[in-house]
């Protein structure tokens, strides 16, 4: 499963050591929570739920960063847990169970299994073998999808109900449901972050760079790997559960190999190995994909290549960015 900077299928290296800005990633926070104000005071309204979707997005793209910038370990299937979450919420939901405390406990106990047993396997490979087994395992469940022709099959499951909480309705108002996002996004960004400042999280990044040596220092490196893996897995099923609620409607697509590419994408726009970077890169995904959109049907053609350019041609994405022009070095 490894894929470590010294192999010739080695992820993006973060441009610098991870540096916590409380202060830049407060802002980031304020200016996400201000979102439903702009809106009452002439943002476009469809804007709310652009942002709902992408925050649900950088939940999943974050839980990536973990494995991906931390660990150095390039999945390629990493959108089977979103589509696990998803499909877990929308089939609990159609069996006529709505309450979000019996489901989220389901829905993660099946993330943790399916990342506990994949990651067994994959993490005994290296390099592009890795990368290959979890673009295998992420079409396993693709498939897998496709084939419940009980709950909708490859045309998709459409949900009559949102999940409640506790007896509340928090998904059924767009405002209160995009807090409830920004309220689950912070909170895995602090646990993340905890995570990584961890000593759990200082052995998953010295195996990125030289895995040998940290397994002679005593430290079992498969069991440190396998455990962010599935820690990661189970923040992405979270965001499989808000992107239920959010789109009323579960499809196979959640798990395609393309949004496994474009989680990767998000994580290597904002900057690889930055937590609060990989909220960047998939707000500013989003957004770009939304706006280019709506200037021309052939959007794609644009949108491609410019995120290619940029991803060439700006070391340590957004992020480092940011960093240059404010004569800082950032992480």
């Amino acid at each position: 499963m490894t894929v470590e900077a010294s192999t010739q299928a080695a992820p993006p290296r973060p441009a610098a050591p991870a540096r916590h800005r409380p202060v830049f990633v407060i802002a980031l926070f304020l200016a996400l929570a201000a979102v439903p104000l702009a809106v009452t005071l002439g943002l476009p309204a469809h804007w709310l739920t652009l942002v709902t979707r992408a925050m649900i997005f950088a939940i999943a793209a974050l839980s990536l960063d973990l494995i991906l910038g931390v660990g150095g370990l390039v999945s390629f299937g990493h959108a089977a847990f979103i589509g696990i979450g998803a499909y877990a919420t929308g089939i609990m939901i159609t069996e006529g169970q709505t309450e979000a405390l019996i489901i989220l406990p389901v829905l993660l106990a099946a993330c943790a299994v399916f990342a506990a047993v994949t990651g067994a396997v994959s993490l005994r490979t290296r390099g592009v073998a890795f990368i290959m087994i979890t673009l295998a395992f992420g079409q396993m469940a693709y498939f897998l999808a496709q084939a419940l022709s009980a709950y909708g099959g490859d045309d998709g499951l459409t949900l009559y109900e949102q999940s409640t909480l506790a007896g509340f309705e928090p998904f059924a108002n767009r405002t209160t449901f995009f807090y409830v996002v920004l309220a689950v996004l912070a909170f895995c960004h602090v646990l993340v972050r905890a995570l990584v400042a961890s000593r759990f999280g200082r052995v998953l990044r010295a195996a990125r760079e030289n895995a040998t040596r940290v397994t002679m220092t005593g430290f079992d490196v498969g069991r440190v790997r396998l455990v962010a893996y599935v820690i990661s897995g189970m923040i992405a099923g979270l965001s499989g559960f808000l992107l239920a609620n959010q789109t009323e409607f579960v499809s196979p697509a959640f798990i395609s190999w393309q949004r496994s590419g474009e989680l990767i994408f998000m994580v290597v726009l904002g900057g690889v190995g930055s937590l609060h970077g990989a909220i960047l890169g998939a707000l500013a995904f989003l957004i770009a994909e939304d706006v280019l959109s709506g200037l021309t049907e052939h959007w794609k053609v644009i949108f491609g290549p410019m995120i290619v350019l940029f991803v060439l041609f700006t070391r340590g994405g957004l992020v480092g960015l940011l960093g240059r022009l404010t004569g800082r070095r950032d992480g």
